[in-house]
């Protein structure tokens, strides 16, 4: 079948773009809207045309596997040309999503109309690129340059009616959206209505700051590297205000080749497709069918329980969250109602909407009303004996099939499933708070998960909007295992003479959105030192968080008792340095004999990304991560990782794992075997490899 199909309906001609999924704009697909433009404009018959998308959407734009491959002709630009060319009226008939390269040929089209649920957008920005087919030139034109830089700097689509209020669509289709198009087609034929280009449409500067332009470089984040293709997008549109159409397609050209040669950009393009490869099990098939899930219980009303009540009722499950005691109970759910009420106050969401989620809430003071649910989560306190009974008395009242989840951060997933008869029903779903604001959702497959049950949680993370990575069981899963080694290194910089705000500033001028100590603070200090007090510890680990655990022994927290790591004005939650606690370093670095020396923001930097690489390489070697995408798609989701870096793994392959591995041999001699090179790590970097090899086949 065609991928681009042109069928005629009396004087109109319909061309739909069939290729599935999504209709992304492959080779196949350009090559065929060219040759359809050239077709039709060359019959008579045909006095317009209408342009729309076969299936669930109009277009998502390029087709990303083909990036890194060459120019490939027809390009966009040259197809888009030719429709907008036409010497006959064309109509782009948009429905679902219209992203991208997408967007850009709706834009080349010279009438639009949309169907009510319809978005559209550039997110371009987002894989580190700009619109590189005049969607930088023709926006501006469409709906003037203020609304058109917000929405490429941000990348973020609009709806249908924004869209008709700002200009850019014509019409919002209020039945079906292919036989209104064709009728707008036919009006537009009887009317004699010409051509309405936007390459020939001046740029719309009314109420337009003439500071905007470097208001938005203002507004941008802090690290210039993180900048480029914002940047991009910026001197695009500015280009649109100064330059003739043709000439500010030129400079749109330049600084999407800029852009696509960029490190950041092969970096957001790795992150995409790791995404994508996560889903993907090696041993569970299209033929692992997941289970039915229509209800949902939640065991704690904290503020995890929270999170993953309101991430269930917001994709449309019925929630029933149990709590022990009504204060608790109470207590959660006026916070639950808090948030959507904020939600709709912000304009998020419309307060009916709000209204709804938050029915979906039922509160209990009884296990019992759980019986009858096809998923339960517990999200009680991090403690394995608490958790054990817990599912000890799930296993004697859940429905045979139903799956049991502890959302446990770091405990082993299989110790808690034998408290059960049942541990083949039982895994882990790890999921960060927020958790209904955090994306990453951790699955741990215990020893004896059964293989749908695994595929349910995947299927679910889609479902409630969660990236999903799977990990084998050991203590951390993937994400705490290596913010563990992350956190010591920390506690060891600060012994050995940094700050605490000078780590933080460091990594956080890296790109990082948080330093370890400002995290451990907004954390909750108090976390990390109970799971320590349960655990037996090295005289290594002792000394290594004697600092850490005399503060929480203070009574301070962080954030939520206003003095951690470091002080905080009441209401406030911007750090202040402490010279209690420098102090506290300096005494105790005398007290074990570290002679305390300047650190510079390299070696903090190295020592901090050095010890979550070698961590992740341990998980590879361990099986406990699957590929070191997924450990990088962990911490661009989870840990605020700048995706511009493509995370930690491939941070590492980037500097070059053989400098990784001769660098760490140096810190080795100066601080011991905690930098000893992984052996997945060591070897990769004798045969001059890398983590990531490439797209995985997964991610294509």
């Amino acid at each position: 079948m065609a991928v681009v199909e042109v069928k005629r309906v009396g004087a109109v001609a319909l061309v739909t773009l069939d290729h599935p999924p999504v209709n992304a704009l492959s080779q196949a697909v350009r090559s065929g809207l060219s040759d359809a433009a050239k077709a039709l404009g060359a019959d008579s018959a045909v006095r317009a045309v209408v342009i729309t998308g076969a299936g669930r959407c109009f277009s998502a734009g390029a087709d990303i596997t083909e990036f890194g491959g060459g120019p490939r002709r027809p390009s966009l630009y040259q197809v888009i040309h030719d429709i907008e060319a036409l010497q006959k009226p064309v109509v782009a008939a948009m429905h679902g999503t219209s992203l991208g390269g997408g967007f850009e040929v709706a834009l080349g089209c010279h009438y639009r109309i949309a169907d009510a649920k319809a978005k559209m957008g550039l997110p371009e920005v987002k894989i580190g690129l700009i619109p590189g087919a005049g969607g930088t030139q023709r926006l501006p034109r469409a709906i003037g340059v203020g609304a058109a830089l917000d929405m490429i700097v941000s990348g973020n689509p609009i709806n249908a009616e924004t869209a008709r209020k700002a200009g850019v669509i014509d019409r919002i289709a209020k039945g079906e959206l292919v036989e209104e198009a064709l009728a707008y087609a036919r009006e537009l034929i009887a009317a004699d209505a010409k051509p309405r280009r936007l390459s020939e449409k001046p740029v719309a500067k009314e109420g337009f700051d003439s500071d905007a332009f470097e208001k938005k470089r203002a507004s941008l984040g802090r690290h210039p590297s993180g900048k480029v293709a914002p940047n991009a997008c910026i001197e695009a549109v500015e280009a649109a205000t100064k330059l003739p159409f043709m000439e500010g397609m030129k400079r749109e050209l330049e600084l999407f080749m800029h852009c696509y040669a960029s490190p950041e950009a092969r970096a957001l393009w790795h992150v995409f497709f790791a995404e994508r490869a996560a889903s993907v099990i090696p041993d569970i098939g299209g033929d692992v069918k997941p289970r039915n899930v229509e209800s949902v219980g939640v065991i704690g009303a904290g503020t995890m329980g929270q999170g993953i009540a309101m991430s269930f009722a917001n994709a449309g499950f019925p929630v029933t969250i149990v709590e022990t005691a009504q204060e608790a109970l109470d207590r959660g759910m006026a916070k639950m109602r808090d948030t959507y009420e904020s939600a709709a106050a912000r304009g998020r969401m419309s307060s009916a909407e709000a209204k709804a989620r938050f029915a979906r809430l039922a509160p209990s003071l009884s296990l019992d009303d759980l019986k009858d649910k096809d998923l339960i989560i517990e999200a009680v306190f991090e403690n394995m004996k608490i958790k054990k009974e817990v599912f000890g008395k799930l296993d004697a009242l859940a429905k045979k099939g139903a799956i049991l989840a502890s959302n446990t951060s770091t405990l082993d997933v299989d110790e808690i499933a034998l408290a059960t008869g049942r541990p083949s029903d039982v895994l882990g779903m790890h999921f960060f708070s927020p958790a209904n604001v955090m994306r990453l959702l951790e699955v741990v497959r215990g020893a004896k998960s059964e293989k749908d049950v695994i595929a349910t949680a995947m299927s679910l993370a889609k479902r409630i909007g969660k990236v999903a990575v799977l990990a084998g069981v050991c203590d951390g899963f993937i994400g705490n295992r290596m913010v563990a080694a992350y956190g010591a290194e920390a506690q060891a910089l600060a012994l050995e003479g940094a700050t605490p705000s000078q780590v933080d500033k460091a990594i956080t001028d890296w790109g990082l959105a948080m330093g370890p100590f400002a995290m451990s603070d907004l954390a909750g200090i108090d976390v990390g030192w109970r799971i320590r007090q349960e655990r037996p510890l090295t005289n290594e680990q002792k000394m290594r968080y004697a600092v850490n655990d005399k503060i929480a022994e203070l009574g301070r927290f962080g954030q939520k008792t206003g003095r951690g790591f470091y002080l905080y004005a009441k209401g406030e939650r911007t750090p202040k340095p402490d010279p209690e606690v420098e102090a506290m370093y300096a005494e105790e670095a005398k007290r074990q004999g570290i002679t305390r020396r300047a650190i510079g923001p390299e070696e903090i930097v190295e020592r901090l990304l050095f010890q979550l690489a070698n961590t992740g390489a341990e998980l590879l070697d361990e099986g406990i991560a699957l590929r070191a995408s997924d450990i990088d798609t962990v911490y661009v989701n989870g840990y605020g990782f700048p995706a511009w870096r493509g995370g930690p793994m491939w941070s590492v392959d980037e500097i070059g794992l053989k400098n990784v591995v001769e660098k760490m041999q140096g810190y080795e001699k100066a601080h011991g075997p905690r930098f000893t090179p992984a052996k997945l790590l060591a070897r990769l970097a004798r045969e001059g490899k890398r983590f990531n090899e490439g797209k995985s086949k997964e991610g294509k």
